[in-house]
């Protein structure tokens, strides 16, 4: 048997180049008890970044898995944040660890709005998928689902004194929630276009909400049930609607919307800007309102309290009175009246440019009357400004911008240095220069829209080829621009050093391929030093524009890809033509050459990667590569594996010898420009639509390409599995209100798991049984059976433990969906393992929860199952006692920590004021000493 291939694992290493991705919104975190106002959390792809505006620092990465993140939400203790994305998961990281210990799988599609209640406990999702989510924190569990938008969620608010749930959504709708029943009770329809944002104003009274036009519309919230008890509501309602059910039935819509709460709109606020509104944001005590569109303007408004408007109509009034009095002459005048208009109420405070489009925006209010605004701009940049709300023409000044850790456009050509230390990214508008190992920025230079570079032998300058035909020379030292070339008189696409270090070869749209040597020539500023240019020497002229240019490592041959979908093959030395490659339907977008000058390899708009031998120009294999075009190909150093990149998001190594798919790097949300691979072949950067750069490093461990393939099928069956059809609880009709879970390999594999353990359990208790019945026929004592490993495992339990220690194994929010998918013959046995459980109070509030919904699923198959009657009676028994004895426990723990915190409080009064008594003591020896000293000088 022959030797086979090795190939080595690449795996992600790091991502930066992003400052703040544009799929997810901006938020103020606090950090271990830092300022408030000195920290954002932006999403950057998958993580979360959290940035100290600052020191324009990165100071803490929230990882996530492989979806982007969509929305963030900081808790209202700040110790945590939620962070929702694109595949409908929600997780909840600690912003003191940094670590993620609760997760979330509801929704269908992405996460588009997240709001925490007052104390934390809950959390409300809104997704693309139009339902929303209330999640229970402390339990981790989803309480229920919310069904009734016909689209995709744009903002969630909760009125906590009312226990009430607002929503609006893309089909121009505004719900209102009664959280207690789980019914929508109210549908405002006054908006003619989708509902973008919405905010609660003036202590929970009015709605204000911002569409698709120039207008915010105000709603007065008039709550018409204010004066009656907690729990009296509900069974009036039921009542009557019960004692109602005759009447007809708009009478019967009618009834229960105006027993909740009234709205009525009160009037409009104009915006300058005449676009959808995309943020609508308040500070924490609703005091200021800031608003943006699509553009760079952000609008911000400052909420009068009643007094100050009172104050406000006073003075008109005063005013009217006067000019009354001035028309009319001495004379007894009518008392004038003053219309109270919105505009009299929400005040336009200021507005504040940006230096670009607006993605999202968050703020802050200080006690002292400081605004504080963070905007997180479209081209990957974060500014933070600030605002004295308190002036009476406030100005907004900027206090940072976070910019020089990533590019404003995507970054179309990338270069490792001979070191592999270095990597350049050149964009639309600047060239960088990173530290490989660091991923800090080392130089920053500004130039034209770049195509393509390289670095020059020794490292110390870089050369860009630019949209505009240019070839421009930069110093790495000085971060200068030595020179700047004309070179082509269109875009210059393609650039190669030649194998020799001598020169280089450029090819362009004007379809010609030029060669260029390095010299060294006086610098005109100092006169004294020399500095590096390129001699234009020799040129090639074709018949089509030229995509990509390729010198064989060996200089024998230059290789140049043509619009017309050929590659064409040249000698170096004389220019002759040699050889053509067609086969491709579309242009040929790269090409490279193996180290050895034996093969080469074209990728192609159609999608197709094609390796052919260079010496003959025969093609070898054509392979499909890439479900969209093929934007960048290269060959790993002194080897002929290859990497290819693509617009379907993926980079993909192949074997060019055997003509093999080896693996496929995921990890970018868009389009892939470009990637380059370090000279020692361990290091490799990707750039991205997505505006970030990826490093993939190699490792040592080995890919066997049969396990690969094998895990690919698993990988698909699960996801297919996971797709399936929801399970459905008997007897349980569609409405408003469905259960939170979601069916996924997660909890497919925890009912698995499950039903493991049962089975277990039967055969460990069918063998103990035998093992009885053994003993008792042989008279004597026999030796026990042999343990299963798997309990050995688990530190020699019995089989009754473990099914509990199974259970208690499945993630809270999965364990309704994971017991849903359960078959009836395995419950039987479950209900007798809960009742030996409450028995013996292991576990009671978990074992109870299933046991109860177990009951609610099954409740048919149960009480017509005559066995398990008596099972049945004394699980009442038990459980009504357990839960009894853990409710006193409670009650007992609960009155002890009141009775504590009483005790606490008294001691502090006590202290405070003692604290109180001793400085008005203090001042008082002072002022006498001040007395005396004044006397004894007098």
């Amino acid at each position: 048997m022959g030797l086979t291939k090795q190939y080595l694992r690449y795996v992600a290493s790091a991502v930066f180049g992003v400052i703040g991705s544009q799929k997810a919104n901006i938020a103020f975190v606090t950090l271990k008890g830092g300022e408030k106002g000195r920290y954002v959390a932006v999403g950057a792809c998958e993580h979360v970044f959290i940035w100290d505006i600052r020191k324009a620092e990165k100071v803490l990465i929230l990882e996530g898995k492989k979806h982007e993140v969509t929305y963030l939400c900081p808790s209202p203790d700040g110790v945590h944040i939620a962070v929702g994305y694109e595949d409908g998961g929600v997780r909840i990281f600690s912003l003191l660890s940094g670590e993620s210990n609760i997760s979330f799988s509801g929704h269908k599609s992405a996460v588009s709005v997240m709001r925490y209640d007052a104390l934390g406990a809950r959390l409300v999702t809104g997704s693309k998928d139009t339902d929303v989510i209330v999640w229970d924190i402390i339990n981790e569990c989803g309480l229920y689902r919310l069904k009734g938008h016909k689209d995709a969620i744009t903002q969630i608010l909760l009125l906590e004194s009312k226990n009430l749930l607002i929503t609006s959504s893309k089909d121009s709708f505004v719900k209102w929630w009664d959280l207690d029943t789980q019914h929508c009770f109210k549908t405002m329809v006054g908006h003619r276009t989708e509902v973008w944002g919405m905010v609660l104003l003036n202590q929970e009274n009015r709605l204000l909400t911002g569409s698709a036009d120039s207008e915010l519309r105000a709603w007065d919230i008039e709550y018409i049930e204010e004066g009656k008890e907690v729990g009296e509501p509900k069974v009036k309602k039921v009542r009557t609607l019960l004692e109602n059910e005759e009447e007809d039935e708009e009478g019967l819509d009618n009834e229960p919307e105006e027993r909740i709460l009234s709205c009525k709109k009160a009037g409009s606020v104009l915006r300058e800007t005449r676009d959808r509104v995309v943020s609508l944001v308040t500070d924490a005590k609703a005091k200021v309102l800031a608003c943006h569109g699509l553009d760079a303007t952000l609008e911000i408004f400052t909420v009068l309290s009643e007094e100050e408007v009172q104050k406000k109509m006073a003075k008109k009034l005063k005013k009217a009175k006067k000019k009354a009095k001035s028309q009319e002459g001495e004379e007894d005048v009518p008392e004038p009246e003053v219309e109270r208009k919105l505009s009299d109420e929400i005040v336009k405070l200021a507005n504040i440019k940006a230096s670009s489009k607006i993605r999202s925006m968050d703020c802050l209010l200080v006690p002292n009357g400081e605004m504080k605004v963070a905007l997180l701009l479209q081209n990957n940049t974060v500014e933070t400004y600030t605002l004295k709300t308190t002036e009476k023409n406030p100005t907004g000044n900027k206090t940072s911008r976070l910019m020089l850790s990533g590019h404003r456009t995507d970054v179309r050509t990338l270069a490792f240095s001979s070191d592999n230390i270095a990597i350049l990214s050149a964009s639309g508008e600047n060239v960088k220069v990173w530290n490989r190992s660091t991923l800090q920025v080392i130089r920053t230079m500004e130039c034209e829209y770049a195509l393509c570079s390289l670095f020059v032998p020794g490292d110390r300058q870089i050369i860009l080829g630019t949209k505009s035909g240019k070839i421009q020379i930069f110093d790495l030292a000085s971060g200068s621009l030595l020179e700047t070339a004309e070179a082509h008189d269109g875009a210059l696409w393609s650039m190669c050093l030649s194998p020799d270090q001598r020169g280089i070869v450029t090819g362009g749209a004007d379809k010609t391929v030029k060669f260029w040597d390095f010299e060294l020539i006086k610098d005109q500023d100092s006169g004294q030093t020399k500095r590096l240019t390129v001699k234009h020497t020799r040129t090639l002229q074709l018949d089509e524009d030229v995509l990509c240019v390729r010198y064989s490592p060996d200089q024998r041959v230059l290789a140049v890809s043509l619009l017309d979908c050929t590659v064409k093959i040249f000698y170096t030395d004389t220019l002759k033509f040699f050889l053509s490659l067609y086969g491709h339907k579309l242009p040929v977008l790269c090409l490279d050459i193996s180290h050895d000058s034996a093969l080469i390899a074209t990728g192609s708009a159609d999608r197709n990667v094609k390796i052919w031998g260079l010496d003959f120009g025969d093609c070898h294999r054509s392979m499909f590569a890439h479900d969209d075009s093929v934007m960048f190909l290269q060959f790993v150093p002194k080897t002929h594996l290859f990497f290819t990149v693509g617009k379907d998001r993926k980079i993909k190594q192949w074997d060019a010898d055997k003509f093999e798919h080896i693996q496929t790097l995921e990890g970018h949300h868009r389009e892939v420009w470009c990637l380059a691979i370090s000279p020692s072949g361990d290091h490799i950067v990707s750039s991205s639509h997505d505006k970030s750069l990826r490093l993939w490093e190699r490792t040592r461990e080995p890919i066997i390409l049969e396990e690969e393939k094998e895990m690919e099928r698993e990988a698909e069956f699960e996801e297919s599995l996971a797709k399936g059809d929801e399970p459905v609880v008997p007897g349980e009709t569609k409405g408003e209100a469905e259960p939170a879970g979601k069916k996924t390999i997660e909890t497919v594999k925890a009912a698995e798991r499950i039903m493991e353990a049962v089975e277990l359990y039967r055969e460990e208790t069918e063998k103990l049984e035998e093992h009885k019945a053994a003993c008792q026929a042989a008279g004597k004592k026999l030796p026990p059976p042999k343990m299963n490993p798997i309990l050995v495992a688990f530190g020699n339990i019995s089989p009754f433990r473990y099914v509990l220690e199974v259970m208690k194994k499945v993630r809270s929010s999965e364990l309704e969906v994971s017991l849903l998918v359960l078959p009836f013959p395995y419950i039987p046995d479950l209900l007798k393992l809960f009742n030996g459980y409450i028995k013996e109070g292991l576990e009671v509030e978990l074992v109870c929860r299933c046991l109860f919904f177990l009951l609610r699923v099954h409740f048919g198959q149960i009480t017509s199952n005559q066995m398990l009657l008596s099972v049945i009676d004394e699980l009442r028994t038990n459980t009504i006692s357990k839960v009894r004895e853990i409710r006193d426990v409670l009650g007992f723990n609960n009155a002890g920590l009141q009775f504590l915190q009483r005790e606490i409080e008294s001691k502090e009064d006590v202290m405070f004021f003692a604290d109180a008594t001793d400085r008005f003591e203090e001042k008082k020896r002072k002022r006498r000493k001040r007395e005396r000293a004044i006397l004894t000088v007098i």
